[in-house]
């Protein structure tokens, strides 16, 4: 029975991964501090005697180093996102430091690490799709908008250089916009949240600058499924996969299927966000789109759920939650 601890672990993507490895007999110790996860979120799997809860934060290396001592692999998800409405220190210190302890621990315990990343890393490379040997290429170091991917950049340069230095075995994720049952229905969970949130209340939909930008959209089992393909396949320590879907979108189009599958008539009422409005300098990128040929081959990852399935499945969940 191997042990994977998961920081993040009761965030959104993090309490799906844990409840997976359960049912598969796997031990998991989620270790979250609750600024963005919740405990609702993990309580499915607080009764099952192979699952360990502690809230405390990822920066804590005594902690992490007492409870890493029968751990075999740790999956690192603690993250801060890109700060449209925080703090973009914040942002960078919770990444990069958060980084290096856990790099730290599993240097000293001898165990593995994988890394979740982002395919904003890719940046505003024109070159599509992004496969894992594409440049990474970051607009204007003095926006806050890139603090996430370049904090993101550092921490996977962070883990190749343990890896070489240490002999740390290291994975890196780079994953696209995940959406699902307990993801936020706040900008920190992505658009899919906020949009459903509104059209199930018929109110108008927020969309930042024209909507025409395009974007990748993973199921969040297909997710965990891939991930899991990392766990078991030792043989590929080393690597970085794109974990994602063929599924793409812009988000106008993306708010007008939501509108549609809660059923209600009509066009919805778009209330469009200058990029002003959200930071300073703020760049978008317009087009993201992710090759999936190396997990394909490697891991023999298929997403399975469709983008309109999907969505429905997630409709539900909010439904069954209150939202109306």
């Amino acid at each position: 029975m191997k042990t994977v601890l998961i920081t993040g672990g009761a965030g959104f993507l993090g309490s799906h991964l844990s409840h997976a490895l359960l049912e598969k007999g796997f031990r998991v110790i989620g270790v979250d501090d609750l600024s963005h996860g919740s405990t609702e979120n993990i309580s499915n799997s607080l009764s099952c005697s192979r699952f360990e809860f502690y809230q405390r934060d990822v920066l804590d290396k005594k902690f992490l180093m007492e409870i890493c001592k029968e751990v075999d692999i740790l999956v690192h998800f603690a993250t801060y996102k890109i700060p449209r409405e925080g703090s973009s220190l914040k942002t960078v210190e919770v990444n990069t430091k958060g980084t290096e302890t856990v790099l730290e621990v599993a240097k000293e315990t001898k165990i593995s690490v994988i890394f979740g990343s982002t395919d904003d890393v890719y940046g505003k490379n024109p070159e599509l799709p992004f496969s894992e040997e594409s440049g990474l290429v970051i607009g204007n170091s003095s926006s806050i908008r890139w603090s996430d991917a370049i904090s993101k950049i550092y921490c996977e340069q962070l883990c190749f250089a343990y890896q070489e230095a240490y002999r740390v075995p290291i994975i890196i994720l780079r994953f696209s916009i995940i959406y699902g049952p307990k993801q936020r229905k706040d900008w920190w969970g992505g658009p899919q949240g906020v949009f459903i949130e509104r059209a199930l209340k018929r109110e108008p939909i927020p969309i930042h600058g024209d909507g025409l930008q395009v974007r990748n959209f993973v199921y969040v089992s297909d997710v965990v499924e891939g991930i899991f393909r990392v766990i078991e396949k030792e043989e590929i320590r080393g690597e970085v996969f794109n974990i994602g879907s063929p599924d793409r979108m812009r988000i106008l189009d993306l708010a007008y299927q939501i509108w549609s599958l809660v059923g209600n008539s009509g066009k919805p009422e778009i209330e469009f966000i200058a990029y002003s409005d959200l930071c300073r300098d703020y760049e978008d990128v317009r087009v993201k789109d992710v090759d999936l040929t190396k997990a394909r081959y490697l891991l023999a990852y298929t997403p399975k759920i469709g983008i309109e399935e999907g969505l429905k499945r997630t409709i539900e969940w909010f439904r069954s939650k209150g939202q109306r």
